[in-house]
């Protein structure tokens, strides 16, 4: 059974638990900063990892020393739900043990 969209104010009152995430274009985002390429490759690595074990994937761009994602439910009508906030959950707690701001 697929997520159910949250409301506006449920994103809002989840977001607040997540420094440094905030919503745009009605998907849940964050860029984290990293010492070199190679620690913000790794981290590409973990998170990719954690989307295969949640089967729940967000739309993940590297750059040099910066690792960009962003994600909504695409089975919810493109909505934001308690999926995507459970893969954000994940990342902010490995993106440290990476060097990540």
């Amino acid at each position: 059974m697929p997520s159910e969209p949250l409301s506006q104010k449920e994103i809002e009152d989840r977001l607040r638990e997540l420094p440094g995430w905030s919503l745009a274009d009605n998907r849940i985002q964050r860029t984290y900063h990293l010492g070199s390429h190679l620690a913000a490759s790794a981290l590409v690595a973990h998170i990719a990892v954690v989307q295969d074990e949640l089967d729940h994937h967000s739309d993940l761009t590297l750059g040099y020393d910066t690792v960009r994602l962003s994600v909504n439910t695409h089975s919810a009508g493109d909505a934001v739900t308690e999926t995507d906030f459970a893969l954000a959950e994940r990342i902010e707690g490995l993106a440290p043990a990476h060097g990540a701001s």
